[in-house]
């Protein structure tokens, strides 16, 4: 069995490390990560840049490439260079993000977004994140990425991207693995000004999650808050069929 793993932290991160060593038990892991940290790219792709990949040292991958681009474009250009050199992927893997990709956040997430570049191919595609953004914790997450491997292959054409999250603690102290729906994520947000000049103004953006009232118990967001690990099938069909049902009464002409 072939794996390519991708992360958006980078090829440097102590994560995406942790998930080729622990994933190389099971099978040949290939990755194709990009060179600096992504988070927060959601589905970009490099359309108009010129991307470059270099083959790397990475332990315990069979082959390993480090890409200038964008995590949907290290899975893209990683699938593509190894098929024409004869490699098959059965399965993406993604991450293991430092930081939770938990309810909404995953429309800006590149660790779900490289996963879902797999899903997009007709892969069966995993993503796995540790919800702090100084993640020490790395193990709990390895094992479900391990553990879900066979699984999500036997059941692949049921699925989304598959995404795990885990609090960042020890396994001792993780409660256990909820099944979980995606939670509503809001930000306390602001833009801190750094530089003004000429009329020009430059910022820094910074944001802290909070807690909402309507979180239920089956909510993502809030299971890993109590201290549960989450897992969660993300589907891509973005049709509103409710909202089409309504503007077909609309009766638009032209």
């Amino acid at each position: 069995m072939n794996i390519l793993v991708s992360n958006d932290d980078g090829i440097q991160a102590q994560g995406i490390k942790e998930l080729v060593k622990a994933l190389s038990k099971e099978a040949n892991v290939y990755v194709s990560a990009p060179a600096s940290q992504r988070s927060a790219s959601s589905h970009a792709l490099s359309v108009n840049d010129k991307i470059t990949m270099k083959k790397v040292d990475f332990d315990y991958a069979t082959m390993a490439f480090e890409v200038s681009g964008t995590p949907a474009d290290c899975v893209k250009l990683g699938l593509y260079v190894l098929k024409e050199k004869g490699i098959n992927i059965d399965i993406v893997y993604s991450g293991i993000n430092h930081g939770g990709n938990l309810g909404t956040d995953t429309m800006y997430s590149g660790t779900v977004s490289a996963a879902a570049e797999g899903l997009f191919r007709g892969l069966p595609a995993v993503a796995v994140s540790v919800n702090s953004h100084e993640a020490q914790h790395f193990e709990g997450a390895c094992i479900l990425a391990a553990d879900v491997l066979a699984k999500v292959i036997k059941d692949k054409e049921n699925l989304g991207v598959v995404s795990i999250n885990t609090p960042d603690l020890p396994v001792s102290q993780i409660k256990g693995v909820k099944t979980a729906r995606l939670g509503d994520i809001r930000y306390h947000e602001w833009f801190n000004v750094i530089n003004e000049k000429d009329g020009e103004v430059t910022y820094t953006y910074s944001g802290v999650a909070t807690e909402l009232d309507h979180w239920t118990d089956d909510t993502d967001a809030k299971l890993i808050r109590e201290g549960y690990a989450t897992i969660s099938s993300v589907k891509y069909d973005q049709n509103d069929y409710h909202g089409n049902m309504q503007i077909d009464k609309w009766e638009v002409q032209i």
